[in-house]
């Protein structure tokens, strides 16, 4: 099944949280923090919004790092995404 965002939002796949700290500690999946970083998997095509003309900046395959209450979580096939505005796209994160 494919997801296809509408308007200025875009579908996101959250990145996996880390399972130990820096200094090795392994966390249980109840103290992991949800991660904020996720990778672009479909990009609407933009639109208007309040009278302006949205232009899309981010693509598919990019890593971005978004707000942490934003968009709206939907299960897939066993698979879990974010749907967002492309306003709560913070940063895009390059290697």
């Amino acid at each position: 099944m494919n997801l296809k965002p509408l308007s200025d939002r875009v579908v996101l796949k959250p990145l996996e949280a880390e399972e130990t700290t820096k200094s090795g500690i392994i966390l249980t999946t109840d103290s992991k923090e949800k991660p904020q970083q996720a990778e672009v998997v479909a990009v609407g095509p933009g639109g208007f919004r309040e009278g302006e003309e949205v232009d899309m900046d981010v693509e598919v395959g990019e890593k971005v790092v978004y707000s942490r209450y934003a968009g709206t979580e939907v299960k897939i096939d066993d698979e879990e995404y974010i749907i967002v505005r492309q306003d709560d796209i913070l940063a895009v994160i390059e290697d």
